[in-house]
């Protein structure tokens, strides 16, 4: 247990896990007491119990499977076009010092902007569809993602730079064989951030507009005041989340393991 308190003191990864599910124990255990016990009603919020059975319900009463399947489209595709617009903007900006003083300022001041409040816009401009959702997660992520891709880019070492072109490679060469090659890791871990703020904006257009879909669930759920449907619809986005942060991290490690600390 001591090295568990111990700055930077590695934990085994068994551990790890025992921790992880403990944290979620005491929460569970949390939230049962307050509810079982009448401290609070279940009209402002469901037992763990009450929980589960909604979430069975919408599964195989409501057809929630379609409503997650949708929504998981929606976040990974908004996410996809970002990564390929920002990423190489990114790589150009931190490799290139002329392309950053030209794009910084401008992607600077559109990532304060909130995705959210593009919503009004982006239904005057593309209606209630599949494309106003994408958009919002696409405003969201991809100025985010060539922010901290042009950091991670040029915070290459300039030893590794410098050796290169004593070596006899072009500037090209450079950026392909040395920046890109000792950024990647962080790239990749970049995404990793940036996939679960997309989460949080595709809930935000689908509150608004949608016709399917997890947060057109919860929205739904709300006007029948049934707590026990909305705590699932966000633990599913959780799970999800989990999962795909898991998976993230699992093939970062494979394919960067010489990165690994």
């Amino acid at each position: 247990m001591a090295a568990s308190i111990t700055p930077l003191q590695p934990v085994s990864p068994g551990r790890r896990v025992a921790l992880g599910i403990a944290c979620f124990v005491a929460i569970a255990a949390a939230w049962g007491a307050a509810t079982f016990t009448g401290l609070v009603q279940p009209l402002f919020l469901a037992s763990p119990w009450a929980t589960l059975v909604a979430g069975w319900e919408l599964l195989t009463e409501f057809g929630f499977a379609y409503d997650i399947a949708v929504t998981m489209g929606r976040v990974f595709g908004g996410f996809l076009i970002a990564a390929v617009v920002a990423v190489p903007l990114g790589i150009a900006m931190g490799a290139y010092k002329g392309v950053e003083a030209f794009f910084e300022p401008a992607v600077s001041f559109a990532r304060y902007l909130p995705a959210s409040a593009f919503i009004p816009l982006l239904i005057l401009w593309f209606g209630v569809g599949e494309v106003q959702k994408l958009a919002v997660i696409f405003i969201g992520a991809v100025f985010q993602i060539a922010l901290m891709v042009a950091v991670a880019v040029g915070s290459v070492r300039t030893e590794l730079v410098e050796a290169a072109y004593t070596l006899g490679a072009g500037g090209r060469g450079v950026v392909l064989r040395v920046m890109l090659p000792a950024a990647a890791p962080q790239i990749f871990e970049t995404l990793r951030l940036v996939l679960g703020w997309a989460w949080t904006y595709v809930i935000v257009a689908e509150l608004i507009g949608a016709s399917s879909g997890i947060g057109f669930m919860i929205i739904d759920a709300q006007r029948f005041l049934d707590t026990g449907q909305m705590i699932f619809g966000i633990f599913v986005i959780g799970v999800i989340g989990l999962v795909s942060d898991f998976l993230f991290k699992r093939f970062n490690e494979r394919v960067f393991a010489w990165a690994a600390p």
